[in-house]
């Protein structure tokens, strides 16, 4: 089984945090997205997983890499890194790591993560991994016929199709199909409002017999702003609060944390209430602060901090009091 992974996008929606760093490689509950969503795949995934590909821009540089080829040992998959500079569609840019495409393969994209209870069925021709949602007009959504199979892709439906929306996770049994088609793209220069649409590849393979199922997830948690960022650490936190998040290494001082909290190495909190839904980054130290509902990343220094629903980056430095903050990294105020 390979694992293909479209992330060059700049994730302007997140600036100034993907200023500085790549948007799949900020934290939830102290793993970067990306890391997540491998962890999450591969619970799910009956079979062992071969490879992992990034797609990744070039500006992204070696650390990222490094790290993405981290993210994919910690399953026992190598890393493999591909370059794509300028968007083209989706089927552009997958076929960066055509090669990956061979025998079973799922395709995921970056900034979603989801909890689901089933294993996936690797003897289907497809699966596309869906949630129920209330307003389908914004999604991508399927169509079913009355066995459960998908007869159609409909992108933001303006008259209702279905509520089942599209969460971008999608497995193939034969990959070598789903590249061919997404070559035909190319070849032939099909393009939908300007780009190479991997919805197109899909419904082409659907016509030519491939038999698509849905896999239903229990929850689409999306990463793509701020509050969004908030809300998924929140329950991601909720959905690990009973392992140990509390390093041995932090040194908590005279302070309350209040559950769930991911607290990193070489934290110091000192007379403060941290909590809940709370992550704080390594080297970070907080004191006379009082911080909710919010991420801290590495290296900051908080003081007399009131915060609630914040993002912060690293190596940001705050003294004062404020209802809520989104700050990059190296922000002093």
């Amino acid at each position: 089984m390979n694992i293909i992974i479209p992330m060059a996008g700049l994730g302007k929606r997140l600036r100034p945090h993907t200023l500085t760093t790549a948007k799949p490689l900020l934290p939830i509950a102290g793993k970067p997205i990306v890391h997540r969503l491998v962890e999450d795949i591969a619970h799910v995934c009956p079979e062992k997983i071969n490879n992992i590909g990034f797609i990744v821009h070039p500006g992204f540089g070696k650390a990222v890499e490094d790290d993405l080829k981290e993210v994919a040992k910690a399953v026992g998959a190598e890393g493999k890194i591909y370059y794509q500079e300028q968007a083209m569609g989706i089927s552009h840019a997958l076929l960066f790591a055509k090669e990956l495409f061979q025998g079973k393969v799922i395709v995921a994209f970056a900034d979603t993560l989801f909890r689901a209870d089933f294993k996936l069925d690797t003897n289907r021709d497809g699966t596309i991994w869906v949630q129920k949602v209330d307003n389908p007009a914004q999604f991508g959504v399927i169509r079913l016929n009355e066995k459960g199979e998908i007869i159609g892709l409909v992108e933001k439906p303006t008259t209702f199709v279905s509520d089942l929306a599209i969460i971008g996770i999608y497995f193939f049994k034969q990959g070598e199909k789903l590249r061919n088609e997404m070559q035909y793209l190319i070849d032939n220069d099909i393009k939908e409002k300007g780009e190479y649409q991997f919805t197109t590849a899909l419904e082409h393979m659907r016509q030519k017999g491939a038999l698509f199922v849905p896999g239903q997830v229990n929850e689409w948690l999306d990463c793509g702003n701020k509050e969004n960022m908030l809300q998924t650490n929140q329950r991601y936190l909720e959905f690990i609060k009973d392992q140990k998040l509390v390093s041995e290494k932090a040194n908590v001082i005279n302070s309350v944390l209040i559950s769930p909290v991911f607290i990193d190495d070489d934290v110091t909190i000192e007379n403060s209430v941290i909590g809940p839904h709370v992550s704080v980054g390594a080297g970070t130290t907080i004191t006379n602060s009082r911080i909710s509902n919010t991420i801290v990343q590495k290296n900051c220094t908080l003081k007399a901090a009131l915060l609630k629903d914040s993002l912060l980056g690293n190596f940001v430095n705050f003294e004062g009091k404020s209802a809520s903050l989104d700050l990059g990294d190296y922000s002093t105020i």
